[in-house]
């Protein structure tokens, strides 16, 4: 008796066991069904009762069209590369200056308009708003590029702004030209329209954002601060208008960047005894640098997928993926280790999931018969939103984890702050709005840049800065940044035009709208 009732017991135990973990499992798919059918974070104050601030139409006439196409393509044409730091094409700036006078006159000659040179090539605006207690906001964009040799595979030349069935291509049509010629060329029209804003805002143009910004953008940003300038947003360049390139996705995403990635150079050295090659050591400084680099490919950065705004990014464009993915991105709190499993299998993918790794240099020996008395290697790598840039330095030293691997940090820093973006986020709700008005198709969503702009140094005198400008990028066309045969199409940039006309008449609105769901009365 006592054995049958030992297994009586133990087959009971069994029973409810399983019967727990199936009504466990029960409860998890009700609750990540009805999430997934009802979850839409993305609806934001669209039902909402905005201020009507939009008083100027932005028809383009047929002369406007010819005449804005001509400036872009007047600034495509002048090379404002930069090289390094030191080596920028300083009269191809001079040249751009002369430019903007001579096609900008209103923006040049109003009384609301005040223009300043700041580190001898960067251009200041700072434009007056009737109501002085409304917090200003700022616009930025950069007037260099980085090189382009037509020697590469170009269609066309770089510098060309040639047309080919209706792009024009050069170096800076997305990069960030666009946003240079479009932000003056829509205040030019506002101005010639007789416009006064309500909110004072400025105007940053970068000359040297291509090698870090430190004369343009970080003296723009001291000038700003010695006049005690707090800034409610800043908008400049990072993501774009997405077409086809989020796989699943029903639909364009533009991604608002709200935040970017850390960035640090860090430099492994290995010094060594000299000596011929004849009577070599069982490891030479070469082969001791090429283990530890094999260690930190081998061992990436931890998995942070969800920690970051990336999670943000999933969640609003949840609603508009199909099944299974619809149900998948509606429940990251369940499927989060499954799809940072999956997305880190494609390179593109994988810097949306942690800090990533990325040896750039390796440099070692002087002769073939002689042992290498020293040989060092560069890493460069792009920190993760969830991570800091002492947190990673501590685990490049404990994966290289040998004492004879010399570790400098050349330069680095930690991500960026996370900027709001909720339904109280005046900045990001004016940008949605605008972008929502011109392209109604267009599913917005947060994100992070994974790339670094000179709205970085703009930190300390504002709350929340924000990277976007409507370039609408295609399958193939992200590849073309920085790369072969830039371009951008003439009907997209007379929609960027379009794009700042409007979101300096959306930002002169007081206040947001409350959102829906608090309108509502019992």
């Amino acid at each position: 008796m006592t054995g049958r009732n030992t297994q009586w017991k133990l087959f009971t135990f069994l029973k409810v066991l399983v019967l727990s973990f199936t009504l466990s499992l029960t409860v998890v798919f009700l609750v990540a069904t009805v999430r997934t059918f009802t979850f839409d974070v993305s609806a934001g104050l669209q039902l909402g009762k905005w201020e009507n601030t939009i008083s100027i139409s932005p028809h383009i006439s047929p002369q406007q069209r010819k005449d804005l196409l001509e400036n872009f393509k007047a600034a495509i044409q002048i090379p404002t590369v930069s090289n390094t730091d030191t080596d920028l094409n300083t009269d191809a700036l001079r040249e751009f200056a002369v430019l903007l006078r001579r096609v900008f006159p209103k923006v040049f000659s109003s009384s609301l308009v005040k223009h300043e040179v700041v580190g001898n090539y960067s251009h200041l605006f700072s434009v007056s708003g009737s109501e002085a207690d409304l917090e200003p906001y700022m616009l930025l964009a950069h007037i260099d590029v980085v090189p382009a040799d037509e020697a590469d595979g170009w269609d066309a030349p770089p510098f060309s702004a040639q047309e080919l069935n209706g792009f024009i291509y050069g170096r800076g049509t997305i990069d960030d030209k666009q946003s240079v010629m479009g932000i003056l060329q829509a205040l030019e029209y506002l101005l010639e329209r007789g416009y006064t804003p309500r909110r004072s805002f400025y105007i940053g143009l970068g000359h040297d954002e291509e090698v870090s910004g430190m004369q343009g953008a970080v003296n723009i940003v001291k000038l700003l601060k010695s006049r005690g300038v707090k800034l409610l947003y800043v908008l400049d360049e990072g993501l774009a208008v997405l077409d086809g390139i989020i796989n699943g996705l029903d639909g364009p995403a533009a991604l608002i960047g709200v935040s970017e990635k850390g960035q640090a150079t860090v430099k492994l050295s290995v010094n060594a005894a000299p000596g011929h090659s004849s009577m070599p050591p069982r490891e030479t400084s070469i082969g001791i640098l090429a283990s530890a680099v094999k260690r930190l490919e081998d061992n990436p950065m931890p998995r942070l997928f969800g920690y970051g705004p990336e999670r943000g990014t999933f969640e609003h464009l949840a609603h508009k993926f199909g099944l299974p993915l619809r149900f998948m991105m509606s429940n990251l709190w369940l499927f989060s280790p499954l799809i940072s499993r999956v997305m880190e299998q494609k390179p593109d993918m994988n810097a949306f999931v942690r800090t990533t790794t990325a040896v750039t240099m390796f440099n070692g020996g002087v002769k073939v018969n002689v042992l290498p008395p020293y040989a060092e290697g560069f890493v460069n790598l792009r920190i993760h939103s969830a991570q800091t840039l002492q947190e990673v330095l501590d685990l490049i030293k404990s994966i290289v984890a040998d004492e004879r691997v010399k570790l400098d940090l050349v330069n680095g820093f930690d991500p960026l702050p996370i900027s709001s973006y909720d339904e109280h986020s005046f900045g990001y709700q004016i940008i949605k709005k605008t972008v929502q008005g011109i392209f109604p198709q267009v599913n917005v969503a947060p994100g992070i840049c994974i790339g670094n702009t000179d709205s970085r140094h703009y930190k300390d005198i504002t709350r929340d800065i924000y990277r976007f400008a409507p370039s609408w990028f295609k399958p193939g066309d992200p590849q073309r940044f920085h790369g072969v045969n830039e371009r951008i199409s003439i009907k997209n940039y007379e929609e960027l035009v379009v794009f700042y006309f409007q979101l300096m008449q959306n930002n002169d609105i007081r206040k947001l709208p409350l959102p829906h769901s608090s309108q509502h009365e019992l």
